[in-house]
């Protein structure tokens, strides 16, 4: 015969129960109902081996009603029959177990965590035909070893998912038993077991993950996919499952350790793809992986990067990918770019897309010039260029030889500009130079400019850099990150390179400051994290411990809380600012057009960022007469390049200790600070100003 324990958390209707009884009585099973329901309803109903109500012990202390208010009332319905010595004596004698409602489920599953035979069904419908199926195979045979959970998990595991209905399954590895340590080391140990199917294991890592990360155990989730990956032998399942972690990691606003190791799994598919001639779908994974890889999350919403602190480390899956390397494959020029021409104006085409920040100068002082015809151009603004530079996909599918039609559009769009320009100026290392050199550029010599945050993108490692004759930098330590990490900047078919201060128009920050601002810091552009303003209140602390007339003021608006990441950065931003703006040694003005009339104010301007390029608002802040403390950039900390060789060595600091020494240094004197302040002006103007960077501009379209 087959025991059959029935459990349930509500009181199931007696007419219905007894209809259902009758039929498993017919099959030879003996019937037990356990869990929470009305005695005298239950009792009506004919046909029972044990009726038994389990309900919270009368003597039951305070610490274990304390444990069960906490729980669900799932959880609490398990803790009541685990604790009932006669409930556990029924328990152990199920051959099949059935859940007659939601909130039995998760009781039924632990039952079978603790069993090696029982089945597990939710509703009378299939837990009868189980019944039926047992009796037509001579019954159930209960084993007399209880295994551990782990045990219970992994003996079988393929028997158990097989035979489990979708919604035990669902209920099996979600929050509820995945929130037990012994729930979460069970299931980790079956999906890791040797043996089993790859499409198997997966689907059962896959919910394995999903109750872990619901429940709360997010590092366990990431350990149970990494050994769960670890046993697949298909590279697509292994990448994928690797793939799914990784993206809920990035998603919390945290960067997966493994993040090389998952990037390198999807490559490797895509590798496979690319061989077997499957480029559309080798086109679909690269860029799944290029995604994961330069997220901005791992890069640009915190304060650290894998690729800054390992540049070569964290690429090389790229350079070791057949597919990622075919991408980038040099394809070259028919015709070498003309030189500049003689006997007319040159041709200059300014191409950009929705950020012409850094171009107003270049713009105007180009289209007054009498030797240049100069046209702008926003590809954000044309609609077929928008669309070609959001079909990503595509643009990988066409350098890896699969979608002739996206060349053939790039051709159409960008064609005309280039038979009319003798240079196009490319602003922005991103989607539109992705797209120029989707098509040869003919005699048209192609200049591209990086600034900062795109050697941290995916855009540089889909630009064919063979069609580009010159890159230009704003900085030493950007060139040398971006030749280091991205391919084609480097070899016979790379293009000239170039260090190329901001144009920046800076003799109208020279202004008069008084006296009271020499204790007055301040910190342009806060709208991003890589500004790191922590590192800056962190400083002002340290002043004001010693001289409380020092204060903080920030230019800029707020962060846009894009991600989990930047919001929980804010909200450590926002616990140290609350009380510094209370008493009001931080001053917020938010974001303004007149930045120089607000640097007026500004006696000691800090560079508190974790990365920069070129840091324009500091170098206005030295322009305007305020000091410069820069912080050495951690990025770029301890390279060759930096703030040390962008700034006056004596600008730069390495601790907010280092930097509230300087400050005080520095403001010990009204005629101390005048002295420096003045001392960084001069150097900002003879540096950085309009008139000498446009010379190097002027040598860069001219060629003198």
């Amino acid at each position: 015969m087959t025991d059959v324990v029935m459990i349930t958390s509500a009181n199931p209707r007696p007419a219905v129960l007894e209809t259902a009884l009758a039929k498993y009585l017919e099959c030879g099973a003996r019937v037990h109902l356990v869990g929470s329901f009305k005695a005298a309803d239950m009792e009506a109903v004919q046909g029972w081996t044990t009726l038994h109500r389990v309900s919270p012990r009368a003597g039951a202390g305070e610490q274990a009603r304390r444990k069960t208010d906490t729980m669900s009332a799932a959880e609490r319905l398990w803790f009541h029959i685990e604790q009932d010595r006669a409930a556990r004596a029924v328990v152990r004698r199920a051959g099949v177990v059935v859940a007659l409602d939601e909130r039995a489920v998760y009781s039924a599953w632990r039952v079978a965590q603790s069993r090696r035979t029982p089945e597990v069904h939710y509703g009378l419908g299939p837990g009868l035909r189980a019944v039926e199926r047992l009796r037509e195979q001579g019954g159930a045979t209960v084993s007399e070893h209880a295994p551990t959970p782990v045990a219970a998990a992994t003996d079988g595991l393929r028997r158990r998912l097989r035979g489990l209905p979708s919604d035990l399954l669902r209920t099996a590895t979600g929050p509820l038993a995945l929130r037990s340590r012994i729930g979460a080391r069970a299931w980790r140990a079956a999906v890791s077991a040797p043996g089993v199917p790859d499409t198997l294991r997966q689907a059962a890592t896959e919910q394995v993950v999903e109750g872990m990360w619901r429940s709360g155990r997010q590092s366990g989730a990431v350990v149970t996919a990494r050994a769960a990956a670890g046993k697949v032998s298909d590279p697509a399942v292994r990448a994928r499952l690797l793939h799914g972690v990784a993206t809920r990691v990035l998603t919390s606003g945290r960067t997966p350790d493994n993040l090389a190791e998952v990037v390198g799994a999807q490559l490797a598919v895509a590798d496979g793809h690319y061989a077997s001639g499957e480029l559309t779908e080798a086109s679909k994974v690269l860029l799944e992986a290029m995604k994961l890889a330069f997220h901005r999350v791992a890069h640009v919403d915190q304060v650290t990067s894998p690729l800054a602190e390992d540049p070569v480390g964290f690429t090389a899956p790229f350079r070791e990918s057949v597919a990622a390397r075919a991408v980038v494959a040099p394809r070259g020029r028919i015709s070498p770019a003309a030189e500049p021409p003689k006997d007319r104006p040159l041709r200059l085409l300014v191409a950009t897309t929705a950020n012409a920040n850094f171009l107003h100068l270049i713009r105007s002082h180009y289209e007054a010039h009498p030797d240049v015809e100069l046209r702008f151009l926003d590809m954000a603004e044309h609609p077929a260029m928008k669309r070609l530079n959001g079909a990503v996909q595509r643009n990988i599918g066409y350098r890896l030889g699969d979608d002739p039609l996206f060349g053939h559009s790039a051709e159409q769009q960008l064609r005309p500009y280039l038979d009319w320009a003798d240079t196009v100026f490319v602003d922005w290392c991103k989607d539109p130079a992705a797209l120029f050199t989707a098509v040869d550029p003919g005699d048209t010599r192609i200049i591209v400019r990086l600034h900062s945050f795109e050697s941290f993108s995916y855009w540089p490692r889909m630009t064919d850099f063979s069609r580009v004759d010159d890159m230009v930098f704003v900085a030493d330590h950007m060139r040398d990150l971006a030749v280091a990490t991205i391919p084609g900047l480097s070899g016979e078919h790379a293009p000239r390179t170039h260090v190329i201060d901001n144009g920046m128009d800076l003799t109208g920050f020279r202004r008069a400051k008084s006296p009271s601002t020499r204790f007055n810091l301040g910190l342009v552009g806060i709208g991003q994290i890589a500004k790191d303003p922590l590192w800056a209140l962190d400083v002002l602390k340290q002043l004001r411990e010693q001289d409380e007339r020092y204060r903080l003021i920030l230019i800029g608006g707020e962060v846009a809380k894009l991600s989990n990441a930047i919001k929980a950065y804010t909200r450590k931003l926002d616990k140290v600012l609350k009380p510094l703006l209370a008493e009001g040694a931080v001053v917020q003005l938010g974001p303004t057009d007149d930045v120089a009339g607000a640097l007026e104010d500004v006696g000691v301007i800090l560079s508190s960022s974790v990365r920069e390029g070129c840091h324009v608002g500091l170098m206005e802040g030295a322009a305007s007469g305020a000091v410069p403390v820069v912080r050495d950039w951690p990025f770029f900390a301890g390279r060759e390049h930096g703030p040390r060789t962008l700034y006056p060595a004596d600008w730069v600091v390495e601790t907010p200790a280092e930097a509230a020494e300087r400050v005080r240094a520095v403001t010990a004197s009204e005629e101390s600070w005048r002295n420096a302040g003045k001392l960084a002006s001069e150097h900002a103007l003879t540096r950085w100003d309009w008139p000498v960077v446009r010379l190097d501009f002027d040598r860069l379209f001219f060629g003198r």
